[in-house]
């Protein structure tokens, strides 16, 4: 029995690995109502726990599960509803019912769920974690843990936004070509911010955000398998792939912070290289550039050094030169100031961060103060560099980039007294 039950349970993470979401997303395309969607797939999989050791894993375990979520839903709209509202959406569900249950007829609605959770109706910081849940089948407190909020303030924003879905009546559907941009844009930050959230655990030492970055870049497959004429969704997963590509590199075995023009290129992954490489040439092909494809030109443009052995900073500068055009930033205003500085000395790239020092949002901003910092040191400014040096240590929260930046600090001193 014990291994019939750990069997039953692989199985059952297999499916809710290969299709939790397609099947929230096909359960909900019609009602609108992803909360009871995910109520009664949570119901199929306890079902699933409870009957697979006795009577085993079912041929098409996707199938089995949908046929019982859809029963659990209809169990619940009879309780819930009363009425010629009631027949309604019975009627619309035994619809649905009536479909033969084999898994090649179950169409693929999660990017038409994820346009959904992205729509411009839903308050901004709670796309990613709509996604993540919808499509994935996070719980609210590992959501809440990557996105820094109590678990409970995050359980009450996925609720607001849900109920927005099932009540404004958002649409479950690929918007036309005419304003796919914009919508577009808005589910490609959501699986970018999921993605940056793991990114910031270098050391892959909170098992959540480490697991964020890898469903990130699997959401990001997911798009790109689905729209793959669309060069933008290609190109924020190449740019995910160069960065995932560098993380054995990022602390040395300390556990020490190591900075990009430092790090030990065997450590690179190679195939992810590769095959961001690949995407990128793809996305290029279609003939529109946007942000994503740049900043993957630029991660492009650092991985070269494996193959020269220097950095092409000139390239780099065009690059952000694009990049300050069609999405500037702060940061990318920032990292621009600094492949200026690699291209045409520290006193031009010192200037150009001077031209920022109106933009109030860079004040309590720790990559502005540590690359003013680093520009201002090899100027010979020791006291300014200093200055900025504690603003930047002030401002850091990772403990390893801390002491990266004391130790600059520190050299500071000795090259003064030297």
């Amino acid at each position: 029995m014990t291994n019939d039950l750990e069997v039953a349970r692989a199985a059952a993470e297999a499916a809710a690995r290969q299709s939790y979401g397609k099947l929230v997303a096909f359960l909900a395309a019609r009602t609108r109502d992803v909360a009871g969607a995910e109520d009664a797939l949570a119901d199929a999989f306890a079902a699933a726990l409870e009957r697979w050791p006795q009577t085993g894993v079912p041929q098409k375990p996707e199938a089995w599960l949908l046929a019982v979520a859809r029963r659990r839903r209809v169990d619940a709209v009879r309780r819930r509803l009363t009425g010629e509202a009631a027949r309604d959406h019975l009627r619309l569900i035994a619809e649905e019912m009536e479909a033969r249950m084999v898994d090649e007829d179950l169409p693929d609605e999660r990017l038409r769920l994820m346009f959904a959770c992205a729509h411009p109706a839903i308050e901004a910081g709670v796309r990613a974690p709509l996604i993540l849940q919808a499509i994935l089948g996070f719980d609210a407190a590992t959501i809440a843990s990557a996105f820094l909020l109590s678990p409970a303030t995050m359980g009450q924003r996925l609720v607001r936004a849900k109920s927005r879905i099932r009540e404004t009546g958002i649409p479950f559907r690929v918007p036309e070509r005419t304003e796919l941009g914009e919508r577009l844009d808005a589910v490609l930050e959501a699986i970018y911010a999921a993605f940056a959230e793991g990114w910031s655990d270098p050391a892959g030492t909170e098992t959540r955000r480490r697991n964020l970055a890898t469903e990130g870049i699997w959401l990001g497959r997911l798009v790109a398998s689905l729209m793959p004429d669309e060069p933008e969704a290609l190109g924020l997963l190449a740019l995910m792939l160069f960065a995932e590509a560098r993380r054995a590199a990022r602390r040395n075995a300390a556990g020490d912070y190591v900075p990009l023009a430092e790090q030990e290129l065997a450590l690179w992954d190679g195939a992810l290289i590769d095959e961001a490489e690949t995407l990128l040439k793809h996305a290029a092909a279609k003939g529109v550039v946007g942000r994503y494809q740049l900043e993957a030109a630029v991660q492009s443009a650092h991985t070269t050094r494996r193959l020269t052995g220097r950095t092409d900073w000139a390239a780099i500068k065009q690059l952000y030169d694009a990049l300050s055009v069609i999405a500037g930033s702060p940061v990318v205003s920032i990292n621009r100031a600094v492949a200026i500085a690699e291209a045409d000395g520290a006193a031009a790239g010192l200037s150009a961060l001077d031209g920022l020092g109106d933009d109030k949002r860079l004040h309590d901003y720790q990559p502005y103060w540590a690359a003013r910092a680093g520009l201002l040191a090899r100027l010979g400014k020791t006291r300014e560099a200093t200055e900025a040096y504690d603003r930047a240590i002030g401002l850091e929260r990772d403990p390893a980039v801390r002491r990266f930046l004391q130790a600059r600090r520190a050299g500071l001193g000795r090259v003064e007294k030297a």
